[in-house]
């Protein structure tokens, strides 16, 4: 089976990072190509959004959106009960599986564009509608337990204007107002360099998932064990949900991609305010160092397979 090009790219970045080279894209490029992606998608999504009734997107998303709720507090008993995890420790994880991660599902659409299989082109609807449900649970799961405090407005602001919902919702908006025609003229930048700028954001990635592998010490086998082993069970839930959307083989497959992921940018920064008890570096380590490679390695070309004849 030949791999994905862009999978090849993950694979340098990872290397340089083992071997301690000096790999590390400039912070202003890697941050703008991290902006760069979630306007892309929106834009896409939107475009492609505007050619649907509203009311029919958004009851296809009452699923995926009950897996978004659904996914934290299959995680959370496993977290406390099996690894005995502190409350806080396990409610911010819980947050960070039952959220997404946008690099994943952007591999995913290049994946699947790369094979000609077709989705729906408004899924990143459903990534932006997934930003928030799992935080909630999250801050829910530590208050009942007495953890936590009470943030107000920055903990709004973080859940409501983080610059994932903020930019993919503002490209979902923008694509769905301009329509085809009216995107045509920036689409040479969104659309044509995509997945050559996603191969360069996955360099990048290969090198801070590698780079962390020095704190695998602190999570111990339970954790590495979860890491691995719950994008399986986050990627059926998400089979489930996309098929009871009526979604097709495609986005049936993308779906289960999103429930396979964890969040490494929007639910972190939510958790730091909400529940500062939490270790919050676990979280990190584990989404970016196993749960991300694992699903651009191994689970997104086993769930297409799987998922698509």
């Amino acid at each position: 089976m030949n791999l994905d090009i862009i999978i090849l790219f993950f694979g340098l970045g990872a290397f340089a990072g083992l071997v301690r080279a000096d790999f590390r894209l400039p912070p202003g490029l890697y941050e703008s190509l991290t902006l760069y992606l979630l306007l892309a998608l929106g834009l896409k999504g939107g475009v492609e959004l505007a050619r649907f009734p509203i009311k029919d997107v958004l009851l296809q998303a009452l699923p995926v959106l009950a897996m978004g709720l659904l996914l934290p507090l299959v995680c959370y008993p496993i977290l406390r009960r099996i690894g005995r995890l502190p409350v806080a420790d396990s409610a911010s994880i819980a947050a960070h599986y039952g959220s997404v991660s946008v690099a994943t599902f952007a591999v995913g659409i290049a994946h699947l564009d790369s094979l000609g299989i077709s989705y729906e082109s408004y899924l990143p609807v459903f990534v932006v509608l997934l930003e928030m449900p799992a935080i909630g649970v999250g801050i829910w799961l530590a208050r009942r337990a007495g953890i936590g405090r009470d943030s107000g407005a920055s903990l709004a602001h973080e859940v409501f204007l983080n610059k994932g919902i903020l930019l993919m919702g503002g490209g979902l908006l923008i694509g769905a107002v301009a329509g085809q025609s009216g995107v045509a003229p920036v689409a040479p930048v969104f659309v044509d360099l995509f997945k050559g700028l996603l191969a360069l954001f996955l360099v990048e990635m290969g090198f801070i998932a590698a780079s962390r592998l020095k704190d695998l010490r602190d999570l111990g086998i339970f954790l590495l064990a979860f890491g691995t082993l719950m994008p399986l069970v986050g990627a059926a839930m998400g089979v489930l949900a996309g098929s009871l959307a009526g979604l097709s083989s495609g986005g049936v497959t993308m779906v289960a991609i999103l429930g396979a992921s964890a969040s490494y940018i929007a639910v972190p920064a939510a958790m730091r305010i909400a529940i500062p008890e939490a270790r919050d570096h676990l979280s990190i380590t584990l989404s970016l160092a196993i749960t991300f490679p694992f699903n651009v390695l191994v689970g997104i070309p086993l769930y297409t397979n799987f998922l698509v004849r």
